[in-house]
């Protein structure tokens, strides 16, 4: 009898285990049926749909930058420099700091008029060379700048597809650099303004949009000092360059 009522309990419980498994499948199928019927329905109808209508908007940026030389060197054989012309170049790209805030003003449709004050860091690491780009110094100059800045640019945005939307940039941006003037044997200006062009492309998430963007700026104005120093030891770096102009080139992730 023991034997038996053992072998009951077994093929109940065997059945009612099975029960349960079977339940479980169909639950958990019913459910990631639902789940994916929903994804599928929410696929249709793109997020903040009128985002584009908005008058004046407000958000946030940060991102990386790299600062860059465009170098007009004199190429000068001077009693200074040895006999020898010095060639300045930038080595190597740093990436540096961005943060600002953002300020939209829609003028019409797909485009925007944008202002983004804020504020970046960055260094540059110029280094000298003689005619055969042997070094002429074992480290560069590394010439350091905290800008406090302002672009105003246009933006063109193209046609929305879904929760993207590809769009481009363009404007002018003043720089102002909080940095000394005087910089390891070089006097800059500390004010520059920069011509920007750029693209990228808008996310629209549930509760905000988010904006990649990459973008290059130029500068307009010679920020070489002519007021360079009277020290002998800095007269091979001062008389080795004619003319600086600023480079910008940044990765900015907007939140809006």
């Amino acid at each position: 009898m023991r034997v038996r009522l053992s072998d009951i309990r077994r093929r109940v419980a065997y059945r009612l285990s099975s029960i349960i498994i079977l339940l479980s499948v169909v639950v958990s199928g019913k459910a990631q049926y639902t789940s994916a019927s929903s994804f599928s329905a929410a696929r249709g109808i793109p997020n903040l749909p009128g985002y584009e209508q908005r008058r004046l908007h407000f958000g946030f940026l940060m991102g990386f930058a790299m600062l860059d030389y465009h170098v007009y060197n004199t190429g000068l054989r001077t009693e200074a420099n040895g006999g020898v012309a010095r060639y300045a170049e930038v080595t190597k790209l740093d990436p540096g700091l961005i943060l600002g805030i953002v300020t939209d003003l829609k003028v019409c449709n797909n485009l925007n008029f944008r202002v983004l004050p804020g504020i970046s860091f960055g260094q540059r690491n110029l280094l000298y060379v003689d005619e055969d780009g042997n070094k002429m110094d074992e480290e560069p100059l590394k010439i350091k700048s905290t800008f406090v800045e302002c672009p105003f640019l246009l933006k063109y945005g193209a046609k929305r597809i879904h929760n993207f939307r590809p769009f481009m940039v363009g404007g002018v941006t003043p720089r102002f650099d909080l940095a000394k003037d005087k910089q390891d044997h070089l006097n800059m200006r500390s004010m520059d303004v920069y011509g920007d062009v750029g693209g990228g492309l808008d996310f629209y998430l549930t509760y905000f949009r988010l904006s990649v963007e990459l973008r290059g700026a130029f500068g307009l104005t010679n920020i070489y000092s002519k007021d360079q120093s009277d020290n002998y030891e800095d007269l091979p770096y001062n008389q080795a360059i004619r003319r600086l102009k600023s480079r910008w080139w940044g990765l900015v992730v907007y939140f809006e």
